[in-house]
């Protein structure tokens, strides 16, 4: 089973849509979509029907407070660091969620036990049926963290999928930047393809994320996307790719056909299967399927 990445260093670059597009051209994978922050993978593959029901996403602790227990003495309210609790005018402690960074100080030092930590609901994990095959994506609760776990547990997942259903190949859709939730998408891959711009913010951020590969022992490809706004730049990136180690595995021309693509929630490849942004998407899978061998 090979497990391949999809990053960028930032966002906005089309990794999604390279994704998408790579899922319909690979033929048998699962595609996990680790932007649990804001996934939208989902969007172009239309899933068409859930293989089960979301899967409850537990991170950390929160205080509950059991109201008819409260006596108001504020004790709670002195001692939470994070403004979490609050005395009202009935001289009663009112909670707010969402600044509870569940320490556990209010529990401690209520008199009447009227607080107690519960571990936390911090969000959603789904499994769904495209055209294409299994997506498993995350969604993480407002407010919430631990994004890297919520990564982790899609790729798990993920795994597991293409382990019962015989699926040698895994696409994962890594989240912009260079945080948890991109080091959780890239730790223990077999390559990483990383689809950049030529911007000076895009080779800023290609450079990072090289080094975030090379720490974690991972093969690089890079792909200029948009390469015609600014040529020079393109060669500067692939340059760049080539000393850190990377295979360059081509450039895609800048087009709105990626754009018209999506409002009709379908990829490139088939939305316009015989545009030239295609053959060149369909040019980029060759090589990668090859170096991957997939």
């Amino acid at each position: 089973m090979k497990q391949v990445t999809v990053i960028s260093g930032k966002g906005g670059t089309g990794k999604t849509s390279f994704v998408a597009a790579f899922a319909n051209l690979s033929g048998a994978s699962v595609v996990a979509d680790c932007d649990v922050d804001a996934a939208n993978l989902h969007l172009i593959l239309g899933p068409v029907a859930q293989r089960a029901e979301p899967e409850a996403f537990k991170s950390g602790y929160g205080a509950v407070l059991d109201p008819d227990r409260c006596r108001g003495c504020g004790q709670c309210a002195r001692a939470c660091r994070f403004g979490a609790l609050r005395i009202d005018e009935r001289g009663k402690a009112g909670l707010n969620p969402l600044l509870c960074e569940g320490c556990g100080v209010c529990v401690d030092v209520c008199p009447r036990n009227a607080l107690t930590l519960v571990e936390k609901t911090a969000g959603e994990l789904f499994v769904s049926e495209t055209r294409f095959g299994p997506l498993v994506h995350g969604r993480l609760g407002i407010g919430q963290s631990a994004s890297g776990k919520l990564v982790a547990q899609v790729r798990a997942r993920a795994r597991e999928l293409a382990g019962d259903e015989g699926r040698q190949l895994i696409l994962v859709d890594g989240s912009p930047g260079l945080g948890c939730p991109v080091i959780a998408s890239l730790s223990g891959v077999d390559a990483a393809v990383i689809v950049s711009e030529p911007t000076v913010a895009g080779l800023h951020d290609l450079e990072r994320v090289l080094r975030l590969c090379s720490h974690f022992g991972v093969k690089p490809f890079v792909v200029v996307n948009k390469w015609d706004l600014n040529p020079e730049m393109a060669e500067r990136l692939e340059k760049v790719g080539r000393s850190h180690g990377a295979e360059v595995l081509g450039r895609v021309g800048f087009t709105r056909v990626f754009t018209e693509a999506m409002i009709h929630g379908r990829t490139v490849v088939e939305y316009a299967p015989e545009s030239a942004v295609a053959s060149e998407l369909r040019a980029v899978w060759q090589k990668l399927a090859e170096a991957v061998q997939v």
